[in-house]
């Protein structure tokens, strides 16, 4: 019997516990879940690749079968050949991000015919968690504790106090 290899591929700018979720929801579903931090190196992030990498490794640990790794200039489907995943896992919040992933996944079908897509649908309260949203809130100050894992919170804080 062979295993059940995915991957689910995000900026991760930083993560949400909507992210998280979806990282815990998929890891029951397949054997093996790599999570891939992809970035444009030309792109400046909000935060630096390594510590999103650290960020999302920390919040994973409990998650036997879930590894982080970071990709970049490297489509999903060609990570996903290297790593034997036969499965991209994509979260859907509302009807537009359905729209984007339905483009998105007619070009991955074409690049690699056996490279599946699992959609899993934003539990209600997580919808509107985005990483843009936590991003403006935290450039303003606000409490972000209620939409990322508290060590998220912690690191946001110390970075950004003051700014």
């Amino acid at each position: 019997m062979s295993s059940k290899i995915g991957l689910y591929a995000g900026s991760f700018d930083p993560v949400t516990n909507g992210h998280l979720d979806l990282i815990k929801r998929a890891s029951q579903l397949l054997d093996q879940l790599y999570v891939g931090i992809f970035y444009n190196q030309d792109k400046a992030g909000f935060l630096p690749l390594a510590k999103r990498q650290a960020l999302l490794e920390e919040v994973v640990k409990d998650l036997p079968n879930v590894s982080v790794l970071t990709s970049h200039e490297q489509l999903a489907v060609d990570v996903a050949e290297s790593l034997g995943a036969t499965v991209l896992v994509r979260g859907l919040r509302n009807g537009q991000d359905l729209t984007y992933e339905a483009s998105m996944d007619h070009f991955n079908h074409d690049l690699d015919p056996e490279l599946e897509t699992i959609y899993l649908l934003a539990k209600p309260e997580l919808s509107y968690v985005s990483s843009s949203r936590i991003r403006e809130l935290t450039h303003f100050g606000a409490d972000i504790r209620p939409y990322v894992p508290e060590i998220v919170a912690l690191e946001l804080e110390k970075q950004y106090d003051g700014k």
